[in-house]
């Protein structure tokens, strides 16, 4: 498929199923992950290896971890590092998919989404009529962990944005924002590439975390400058905040508001998205 939806009035799916392979980031295991079609709506995770376990609907609810990613707890397995596909799913309009996953870890591929758009291109999408009412807000939402924050403010249109502050000079203050449609994301957001910094690589590993990171799947700062360049963007990094911060809201679905990350954390987007999921019965459109 080579053009995306215009907008996100409509229901998705895909048209067929695609599959890829890769490395965890933090396990440095290898996984396999399948996406195919559904007729019901949200996100479904199941598992190749064990079927029986059946299938899963995801919610806020189930985040368990997010130190450095997002990991759900899916009855007796986990789930880590989903932010990337559910922002491609939910970035590209998709409503409804299953995710069929082999491994602790969704697949890291190159760092970003846009792997997973270019595998979603591959299978081609699917109408499934209206989209069901988009949750709207009737007052604004404001949380806050230590020096950073986010909110979400009543809007007729889905604008995100995102501000980071880091004391690298090869980052520094950065801030995006944009009306979110599907070519927006494909354009703006998708190829953002995660990124972490020289000096912490050790500590993290030590850690066990990381262990599938490499020059090839994610940007390494190193203060002044960037051990792997070129960047895809000037201001790839605060763009890959906002492909986080999508991907954590993917776990309540994209709301009708006006949404802003300052110094954002996956801990703080998973916050918000399961206060938007207390929220009352959606507003109609």
């Amino acid at each position: 498929m080579t053009l995306w939806p215009s907008d996100y009035s409509q229901a998705w799916t895909l048209a067929a199923p695609v599959e890829r392979t890769g490395v965890g980031l933090h396990s440095g295991g290898q996984a396999r992950l399948r996406l195919e079609p559904s007729e019901l709506p949200g996100f479904r995770v199941g598992w190749l290896d064990a079927p029986q376990l059946g299938l899963t609907a995801l919610h806020p609810d189930q985040v368990c971890e997010t130190q450095l990613c997002t990991v759900l707890a899916l009855g007796p397995r986990r789930l880590a590092t989903v932010e990337h596909l559910l922002a491609a799913l939910v970035g590209l309009g998709i409503t409804a998919a299953l995710i069929l996953v082999e491994g602790a870890e969704v697949p890291l591929l190159d760092g970003s989404a846009q792997p997973w758009v270019e595998a979603i291109a591959e299978a081609g999408l699917r109408p499934l009529g209206e989209r069901p009412a988009a949750l709207g807000l009737e007052q604004p939402i404001v949380l806050q962990q230590g020096q950073s924050f986010a909110t979400a403010l009543p809007s007729e249109c889905l604008r995100i944005g995102a501000a980071i502050e880091f004391p690298q000079a090869a980052i520094g203050r950065q801030l995006y924002s944009l009306e979110l449609t599907p070519q927006a994301f494909v354009e703006q957001i998708a190829p953002a590439r995660t990124f972490g910094f020289r000096d912490q690589v050790e500590q993290l590993r030590a850690a066990g975390l990381i262990r599938g990171g490499a020059l090839d799947n994610a940007l390494v700062c190193d203060g002044d400058g960037w051990l792997n360049p070129p960047l895809r963007y000037p201001d790839e990094p605060v763009r890959h905040k906002l492909l986080d911060l999508l991907g954590d809201l993917a776990l309540v679905g994209l709301p009708r508001a006006q949404v802003f990350a300052f110094r954002g954390s996956h801990g703080l987007h998973t916050a918000l998205a399961a206060r938007l999921a207390s929220l009352s019965s959606p507003v109609p459109a």
